[in-house]
């Protein structure tokens, strides 16, 4: 009798934690692509100074503890760049099938971290580019969640 209570309980535990999971993801940690949105969105920005990377990665908390070496900044509207999940299917870095690579150029800030840089006071050099990029997308909804690389 008390296993079998136990065992209900334990079953409805479970279901409690798979329904907050799926049905509430504003309590689970950030997605996929929520991350990929803060960390390589910028779609407003019409004027880039030198010290944008540095802006930038300071405003993203990407320069408390460990640093970024890399990141990029992409400069266009999120549905352009959701886009690429329905243009060329490439391998990823990673060599996972789910890497898609833009048709045309796009507007991107290369963000590199300067030798001898170091905790607490990074330094970026900042770069403009237009390049074709490279996006991992995944679910049914094709949603952009890791910034592979330019061509």
């Amino acid at each position: 009798m008390a296993q079998e209570r136990f065992f209900i309980l334990f079953l409805l535990l479970v279901l409690v934690l798979l329904v907050l999971g799926c049905v509430h993801p504003s309590l689970a940690k950030e997605s996929r692509d929520e991350k990929f949105l803060w960390q390589h969105m910028d779609p407003a920005t019409s004027t880039v100074t030198a010290s944008y990377c540095n802006q930038m990665m300071n405003h993203q908390n990407m320069m408390v503890g460990p640093c970024k070496p890399v990141n990029m900044f992409i400069h266009e509207l999120l549905p352009d760049v959701q886009a690429v999940c329905f243009q060329g299917n490439v391998p990823c870095k990673n060599r996972q099938p789910n890497c898609y690579q833009s048709s045309s150029k796009m507007h991107i800030i290369d963000c590199h971290l300067k030798k001898g840089s170091k905790y607490p006071k990074y330094n970026y050099q900042t770069q403009q580019l237009q390049k074709p990029i490279i996006v991992a997308c995944e679910c049914v909804q094709y949603e952009t969640v890791h910034f592979d690389g330019s061509v």
